[in-house]
């Protein structure tokens, strides 16, 4: 949500950041719009103000027994006339509102101009991309030969984009997970936190998925919605609340089952698992003092490259550009594995820093000195459970078909270096 008070300083600043999210300008309009509600609102307040003169009247009318039909007339009136205004002033606030909620965060100026990913910036690379004397299988051709991805079975139940991991490789998901988790609470000082998985309206609209991304999450009959990611539950879980100083900066991780419809995305991978209705993915979330975020988004992006460094994967930092950074982001950085099958780079990871933009949404505010202020917000997969699995199969996979499993995860695993066919 944007500050209208920031927006009526400098309109022509407003629309520019619009701009470079190739974006029309709105702000003229919105000053508009807020000179006649605010119009309404000073008629409203004087309305009030002669309602109160007239109550008054009455009152000094009846104790010397005088008639006060005339003037009940016009206290009448009065009361029609502030229904009006309020009604008038009310309207032009949700013609406000539905604009500011529907407009994206603005950028942050070290986020670099451009129109899609192709325009995005490559940070780093670290790690080396493997070279194999074979041809490399794709993930879903590997772990259907080792008879241990049932994409059949799933679809028989739940249809489409829905996977049944099987023995060796459903233990390897859990390992994964647990791998991740140990890793952010005990290195990076992420709390561990477990969600429910049915959000109310109010978390989703907080955390800027809803009214924009309604279609792309499930919602219940009940009007709840399936989370689309633990960052709804993790940031939700301070909305409304005026945070202490002390408190800061608080930085929670869950790992959880996410849900998503995956509106918009027909045909695009829709073999195997890089695309699902339902993933794990271990979530970071951050709430921060707002002259700590940036500090934090490099912190919180380090601590997801650590588990694929450990891991042993070749991945990328890249820094999205304006015309790619999404909707609540003020700045975002994607980490990239390198998938050997598909030779091709793609996202395991998306740590963004909202700034104060779903703190607005949210009314989350921290004390300072003697008043408050919206706290500033940031979120990042420490990882995507699922697509680190495929970049772990595909670049550990040997000429027979079974995959070598990394030293940090074989603890996990039992001690098992080796997944063959069942």
């Amino acid at each position: 949500m944007h500050d209208l008070k920031a927006l009526r300083a400098d309109p022509a600043a407003f629309d520019a950041a619009l701009a470079r999210r190739h974006l029309p300008a709105v702000a003229e309009s919105l000053v508009k719009e807020d000179e006649q509600r605010r119009a309404a609102l000073a008629e409203l307040q004087e309305a009030q103000g002669q309602r109160k003169g007239l109550a008054k009247e009455i009152g000094q009318a009846k104790r010397k027994g005088e008639d006060t039909t005339e003037i009940e007339a016009r206290g009448a009136a009065l009361r029609d006339q502030i229904a009006t205004l309020e009604a008038r002033a009310n309207e032009i606030q949700k013609r406000i509102d539905d604009v500011l909620q529907r407009l994206p965060n603005q950028l942050d100026a070290s986020v670099p101009d451009g129109k899609d990913e192709n325009d995005n910036v490559v940070v780093h690379q670290r790690g080396e991309v493997p070279s194999f004397s074979f041809e490399a299988k794709q993930h879903f051709e590997l772990g259907e030969a080792l008879g241990l991805m049932d994409f059949a079975s799933a679809g028989k139940i739940a249809g489409s984009r829905f996977v049944m991991l099987r023995g060796v490789l459903a233990r390897l998901e859990r390992a994964l997970g647990q791998f991740m988790l140990d890793t952010h609470t005990g290195e990076f000082g992420y709390e561990e936190v477990t969600v429910p998985l049915l959000v109310n309206d109010a978390a989703m609209y907080g955390t800027d998925k809803l009214p924009k991304f309604a279609e792309d999450s499930f919602h219940t009959d009940d009007d709840r919605w399936l989370i689309p990611t633990g960052e709804v539950p993790l940031t939700a879980s301070v909305m409304g609340d005026i945070l202490s100083a002390e408190s800061l900066p608080r930085r929670m991780t869950t790992l959880s089952t996410c849900f998503r419809s995956e509106a918009g995305s027909a045909g695009r991978d829709v073999r195997g698992m890089l695309r699902q209705h339902q993933f794990t993915k271990c979530e970071l979330v951050s709430v921060v003092a707002p002259e700590e975020s940036e500090a934090e988004h490099e912190r919180m992006t380090r601590a997801a490259e650590t588990v694929l460094e450990r891991l042993g994967l070749p991945f990328r930092r890249v820094l999205l550009c304006a015309g790619d950074t999404g909707f609540g982001a003020a700045k975002t950085y994607d980490l990239e594995a390198w998938l050997p099958g598909q030779q091709a780079w793609r996202e395991v990871s998306s740590c963004s820093n909202t700034k104060d933009f779903q703190a607005r949404r949210m009314n989350a505010r921290m004390r300072k000195e003697k008043t408050t202020v919206f706290v500033h917000t940031l979120n990042g997969s420490g990882l995507a459970v699922g697509r680190v699995m495929i970049a772990l199969m595909e670049v550990y996979q040997q000429e027979d078909g079974s995959i070598i499993v990394p030293e940090a995860l074989r603890p996990y695993m039992g001690g098992l270096e080796v997944i063959r066919p069942a």
